[in-house]
């Protein structure tokens, strides 16, 4: 509402000051209102802290397993967890990391962790997103965690997935990759392979360079997951047709270990925008 009203004064300035009775000495307020206008928006980093706090304020209770996903949005809902644990908040609180960088972080914060291991069953699990379709389908791993996100995510009761309003799309694909993690073993084949299955035509396979938490090329070695994999990025200049379908083709190539395309598997989205924080399920 604050974004709002600020509009609404800046839209008021701008008409007084192309008004007859506006003398040139009335435009570097103009340009100062606006400026300041402008400055209340949010930053990005802003909107993704809001969504991660919100996710472990409204999601998590005391005595639950939770999820923690990776990636610089899941990194403020860890953050959050820890916070309220260190605060007394919350309390028997276990956690899953889904890549070494996270828990990592975890562990500076002191949440207790564990593994699939001794808890198959998680409450619920909390990440970030690259793309989500209308349907509520993700494009996941774009810091190449997407096997353990999956893993741990599937086993969720809850998965809420925390995001800022610029990863909103009509349609998966042109904005973002696929990412796919294969096996070294004769990894050009299986790129070769993927591309040429039926939901995945049109699209560009790209083996992941440098270092396997960023899909930009950079470095000169191929991209090693914490898995000892691979990743191809899958580019379309078209949305995807049918995701779930895509999905299923792409697992059941020899060669694949899994892939970014996560179908059916949301309970909620939290998004944040300049307007404020909604949530759609």
């Amino acid at each position: 509402m604050r974004f709002f009203a600020a509009t609404l004064a800046l839209t008021a300035t701008a008409a007084s000051a192309f008004s007859p009775s506006v003398g040139i000495n009335a435009r570097p307020a103009f340009a100062s209102r606006a400026s300041s206008a402008l400055s209340m928006a949010p930053s990005q980093d802003e909107l993704k802290k809001q969504v991660g706090y919100k996710s472990v304020d409204d999601y998590v209770k005391s005595g639950m397993v939770v999820g923690l996903g990776t990636g610089s949005t899941a990194y403020f809902a860890v953050e959050r967890l820890g916070q309220l644990l260190k605060d007394g908040t919350l309390e028997d609180i276990v956690a899953i990391p889904t890549s070494i960088r996270t828990k990592e972080q975890a562990e500076e914060l002191g949440i207790p962790l564990v593994t699939l291991d001794t808890h198959s069953k998680l409450d619920v699990a909390i990440d970030g997103a690259d793309e989500v379709d209308p349907a509520l389908n993700l494009v996941k791993g774009g810091g190449g965690a997407l096997l353990r996100e999956k893993m741990v995510e599937v086993c969720a009761d809850k998965f809420i997935v925390i995001v800022d309003e610029s990863k909103l799309c009509d349609g998966l694909g042109p904005g973002f990759p696929v990412p796919v993690e294969i096996t070294p073993f004769c990894h050009e084949h299986t790129m070769r392979t993927v591309a040429a299955l039926p939901s995945c035509e049109g699209c560009k396979p790209v083996l992941r360079m440098g270092s396997s938490s960023s899909n930009v090329n950079d470095g000169d070695e191929i991209a090693v997951t914490d898995n000892g994999n691979y990743i191809v990025d899958l580019h379309f200049e078209e949305s995807i047709k049918d995701s779930p379908k895509m999905a299923d083709e792409i697992k059941n190539t020899v060669g694949v270990v899994d892939h970014g395309l996560f179908c059916g598997m949301t309970t909620a989205v939290i998004i944040a925008g300049s307007d404020g924080i909604s949530v759609k399920e």
